[in-house]
């Protein structure tokens, strides 16, 4: 089995990130990802399942091999905003983050004051960073080690 690189996890969270789903070949180092079912939900079932055939094909020949990762779910993403709630060092953001937290439409609340703010790169690598984590635990879960 092979150990996914730095470059591998960075792929899969960038992915995770934009709303698809991944899985990784631990005997061949390739990686397959498609868009979430909210794709084939607006693009209709056929058409997604032709659009990507071939994958699909390759996930059910090579099934054995694979870890699957899928986009995170609501309570992760949310997680990660509150941690980096948490770490913001101005104490006037961090209010205004736990205000827009607590608020109706949360994520985005808070994606409105991070793309206003001088804190928007800070965000995107926290949140990379945040994402490259839950990646890496879910190949330790699948006995790969990394």
């Amino acid at each position: 089995m092979i150990k996914p690189g730095l470059n591998i996890i960075k792929e899969i969270a960038q992915e995770l990130d934009c709303g698809n789903e991944c899985y990784f070949n631990q005997k061949t180092n390739e990686l397959i990802c498609l868009p979430n079912a909210d794709l084939m939900a607006t693009a209709g079932e056929d058409y997604y399942k032709e659009m990507f055939r071939e994958d699909f094909k390759k996930i059910e020949s090579q099934k054995k091999d694979l870890i699957k990762f899928e986009v995170l779910e609501s309570f992760e993403s949310f997680k990660i905003m509150e941690d980096f709630k948490n770490q913001v060092e101005d104490d006037k953001f961090e209010r205004d983050l736990e205000r827009a937290l607590n608020r109706r439409k949360p994520f985005q609340n808070f994606k409105n004051l991070i793309d206003n703010s001088d804190y928007r790169e800070k965000w995107f690598q926290f949140k990379q960073k945040e994402i490259e984590k839950i990646v890496i635990k879910n190949i330790e879960r699948n006995n790969t080690g990394i």
